[in-house]
């Protein structure tokens, strides 16, 4: 065998592990879209959940039975 079909064999078997790289590649890509999703809903449950626990909307300086803006959210009349 000459060096030249030596070095086309390596290419050839270059090419075919360098498309299984790129297979994992995408789909390493694919299972990282789908953990952003993922924790993006949660945030915005949690998000959700924290505005829910805090009707007055000012998380930081919320007050418990803020007869106000409760009645103004239509939970009291």
């Amino acid at each position: 065998m000459s060096f030249r079909s030596l070095f086309e064999l390596y290419e050839i078997a270059w090419m075919f592990e360098s498309h299984a790289q790129q297979r994992l590649a995408w789909r390493d890509a694919a299972e990282a879209r789908r953990a952003r999703i993922r924790a993006e809903r949660l945030a915005a449950a949690q998000l959700q959940a924290m505005l829910d626990a805090n009707p007055s909307g000012s998380l930081g300086h919320a007050q418990l039975d803020d007869e106000e803006v409760l009645r103004r959210a239509g939970l009291l009349r």
